[in-house]
């Protein structure tokens, strides 16, 4: 089932966000981003239990896309989720992988949240401003499973 979350209430202004530069061009387009996530993700291996795993979350959101409002397409996110849980199963164990939330973190929109939501890997999202916009609040109800 997917879930959101809000961010934590820290707030950016402009002077904080990364704008666009042909770095973060170049990474976008050599798809760095399906190598980033590991250089943290190996730095948790050996460091928690099964259970302790049972609680952590990750989210995922693409250097090229941080303050940018710019969103993956939904199988370019399920591409690096996909190798995130992947690396997970190797690495930690297939259980933890498998039970492992992953959500997108990446300006999930009312309009694309359909799209990234119904990718297997991606396991909610880590919303943030867009949660206080009415357009998400009906874009998420669309996609969010009846009681």
């Amino acid at each position: 089932m997917p879930r959101c979350s809000t961010s934590s209430g820290v707030a950016s202004t402009p002077s904080m966000r990364p704008q666009w530069s042909p770095r973060v061009s170049r990474e976008r387009a050599a798809a760095v981003s399906r190598r980033r996530p590991f250089r943290a993700q190996a730095a948790l291996k050996g460091k928690f239990t099964d259970a302790e795993w049972a609680r952590i979350a990750i989210a995922y959101e693409p250097v090229w896309a941080i303050g940018t409002g710019k969103t993956a397409t939904p199988e370019q996110a399920q591409d690096v989720h996909a190798s995130i849980r992947a690396w997970l199963s190797t690495n930690i164990s297939p259980a933890v992988a498998k039970a492992t939330r992953i959500q997108y973190g990446g300006s999930m929109k009312g309009a694309n949240a359909a799209g990234l939501l119904s990718k297997p890997d991606i396991d909610g999202g880590l919303i943030g401003g867009a949660s206080l916009k009415a357009e998400f609040i009906s874009g998420i109800a669309a996609v969010a499973p009846k009681p």
